[in-house]
This record gives structure tokens, sequence and C-alpha cells, in this order.
């Protein structure tokens, strides 16, 4: 939902069945105790961007971004959300509604034998237990997750030009309710996730701080994908990728800012679901339709004129360190949310985790996973005993053909089958 005036609106919609979760007016959020994933806003009265320097990747320096983030269990599960906000917005700020829910079980349509986070019309859905993406709750359609959950949150993003007025947020309730089947991004999805060819771009800004909050430091670990859809917390890996290079190597590494060029561009998704664009094919982002074949007159969102074809940001480590680059360059990217493995996610004490061929400390270095990202587990391998922040163990998981980590060093993926 993006507000652009002031509005006091209920957001329903009549194209859907909706069938409301509970008899309940809803769940009216208490706008002054945001939790965990909140960052550079001001709860003392409405919410509204706070004094800090969080800027997209992709909006230039002079757009500030905070985010308001609340939770809330569910007394009945629910894949569908309508919202009634009180707000006032300012001319080219923006204030917008998300939501997403941890998953219940695998989705709607699972079979037996089809594999976690597998349904049988062959569409990726998130594994019990994972968060799904960020979707927005529109004026007239309400936010539609890919599975049913108890557990949800809901966000509030505010993001306003440097030297324009912040939007104000003053009431917010939310209703949940349950439609048919749900959502879920469609298209060729193997066990490993969606994965597609883009333009590498490195983002650099050290100093700067990202949208999620996060103080970038030089040889910093982590991407930008052009939409808040993927946007980790601080701190947070719940949405990471994998990024390979020509040359061999693959990062791990959390989102945690959004760019480049655009902000509302999720490209991995099919053009139904796809937040703008929907005349693009799947896993080709808008800005290299710009550049390449003159898409949007060869403009952004921002109306600038497209100067590369990009689709991630990498930060210098990653950049640098794990992928080995010298110069911007094409790279397969792997949106590790979409895999049907385990999940895992790496704990270091502050560092990096090296990415061998094998099952051992002496195996050539092919890549590195950046500490709080989501990694895949294709399978789990017996090498030599390693002591690390999950305890002492000889478990090796393989992430992809003849890549390898210490289980030490990772939390979670431990229910992969053996190598």
């Amino acid at each position: 939902m993006r507000l652009k005036l002031l509005v006091s609106a209920v957001l329903m919609c009549s194209l859907l069945v909706v069938t409301p979760a509970s008899a309940t007016a809803g769940w009216a959020v208490d706008l002054a105790a945001p939790g965990a994933g909140s960052t550079n806003v001001a709860t003392d009265g409405p919410v509204r961007l706070g004094s800090g320097d969080n800027r997209a990747a992709s909006a230039g320096s002079t757009l500030r971004t905070g985010f308001a983030v609340y939770s809330h269990r569910l007394a009945t599960p629910a894949n569908a959300f309508t919202a009634t906000v009180r707000s006032s917005v300012p001319a080219g700020a923006e204030l917008a509604i998300d939501v997403r829910g941890r998953a219940l079980s695998d989705g709607p349509g699972r079979t037996s034998g089809s594999g976690p986070g597998r349904a049988a019309d062959g569409e990726p859905r998130p594994a019990a237990g994972q968060w799904t993406e960020w979707v927005e709750i529109q004026p007239n359609v309400p936010g539609v997750l890919p599975a049913e959950a108890t557990d949800i949150e809901v966000r509030a993003m505010l993001t306003a030009p440097e030297g324009v007025e912040s939007p104000t947020l003053t009431a917010l309730s939310v209703l949940p309710a349950t439609v048919p089947g749900g959502r879920a991004p469609t298209g060729t999805v193997t066990a490993t996730g969606l994965a597609y060819p883009v333009f590498a771009t490195r983002e650099g800004l050290v100093g700067g701080t990202t949208a999620n909050g996060h103080k970038i430091t030089p040889r910093d670990h982590f991407v930008a994908l052009p939409s808040r859809r993927g946007l980790s917390g601080r701190s947070g890996g719940e949405y990471s990728v994998r990024v390979c290079a020509a040359n061999g190597r693959c990062a791990w590494a959390p989102i945690w800012d959004v760019g480049p060029w655009n902000t509302r561009d999720d490209y991995w998704a099919e053009p139904g679901v796809r937040q703008e664009w929907h005349d693009l094919p799947q896993g080709k982002p808008a800005s290299q339709a710009a550049y390449q074949d003159g898409y949007n007159n060869g403009k952004d969102q921002f109306g600038r004129r497209v100067a590369n074809p990009a689709g991630i940001d990498l930060a210098d480590g990653t950049f640098w360190d794990g992928l080995k680059l010298k110069n911007n360059s094409w790279v397969t990217v792997t949106y590790q949310w979409t895999s049907t493995h385990p999940a895992g996610y790496v704990r270091t004490p502050g560092d990096t985790l090296n990415v061998r061929t094998g099952p051992n400390g002496q195996s050539p270095i092919v890549g590195i996973a950046g500490n709080y990202a989501q990694v895949r587990v294709e399978c789990v391998a017996a090498g030599e005993q390693v002591t690390g922040t999950q305890g002492t163990t000889n478990a090796w998981y393989r992430l992809a053909a003849g890549m390898f980590v210490s289980a030490a060093y990772v939390a979670g993926g431990g229910t992969a089958p053996a190598c």
C-alpha cells in the first residue's frame, strides 16, 4: 500500500472470496512498540522517520528510509490481510504497509513425497517455519501470502527525499482472512531454488547506512536487491542469495539494502505477482530491460537514465573477496528462500566462513559465506572435526557440487540427508 495523500481508508478486496479468520475486529497495532527489524523511526507520537542516515542504495543519497516492524500471533491461521490506516503523506514521500508470515506448513497443494516446500503443481512454497516474502497491502487488494501463518509481522516503510517532511502514521489495524490457494512465484524451479543471470555492480558506500540500518564497513559482506520484498532485518539473513561468478567462485550473503536503480522490482517473481513492470519476463530486471531494450524510455522508476543493466549490488567484501571480481560483471544469483533444501544460518565470531571443495580445512577455498547469511544444505558429509560457534563436530554441509562448509559455524541445516 503506497499512500501519497492524507488518508483514512479501509483496504478491502472485491475480487477474491475472503473469509475472515476470526470474528474479531482485527489487530489494532500498538504503534509505540515496534520490535526487531525496526530502524530509523521515531514513535513518541505518530510514527515518523528518525534522524538516522538510512539510504536505499538505488535511490541516491537523498531518499531517507525507515521501517517500523510489529509482531503478532493470530488465534486462527490466515493468509490474507487487509488494513485500516490513518496517515499523512506529503508529496514526494511514501508510506507502505507490508505483511509476512511464518509458514505453518509447506504450502497449499503439497502432496506426499513432493518434498519440503514443494506443491503438487511444482511451485515453490516457504517451508514450515520459514518466513514468506514481504507482501504489500494495497488499496482494494489484500496482501496475500503463499502459505497460512499464525505468527505474522507487519512493517510500515516510510521514505522521504531530503528536504521533504516525513510521512506520519497515526493508526493502523490489520484484519486477517483466508483465501483459497494463496500466492507463490512460478517458473522453472529446482531444489536449489530460483536462479537467474543478472549483471552485478559493486555498491561501495563505506561508512553509509543501508536501508535496513546496517553501517557499511570496509570489505563488507551483503547484497542489495531492487525490492524491499526480500529485505532482511539488520543482522538478519532470512532473505539471502548465492552469487556465482564465471570464474567458479560463489558467495553467500544476506540482503541488507534495496537497489540498484529501482526499489519496486522483485524481478524473480512471476509477472502477475511482480510489484511493477508485469510485462517483463520473470528473471529480467527492469534496469536490464531499460539499458538493453530502451524499456520505460531507458529510465528507472525515479526517471533517471539507466547507465548499466545491474540487477544486484554487491558489498565490497562479497565483490572482491567472495567472488574475486575486478570489474562489474554478469553473475548467477540463486534466491535462497525459494530453495526446498534445509536452511542453515552462518554464525561466525564476526568474520566470514570459507567454502571449500571438500569436507576439510585443507581443501581449496572456492567461495565465502558472510556472517548471518542463509545457506541451503544439499547433504551432510563426515570430515575433519572442527570447533566453532555451534560446538565441535565432524559434520560438513554441502551447499552445491564441490562446495562445503563446516557445520560448526552453521545454525540449522542438520535435517539434510547424508551425502
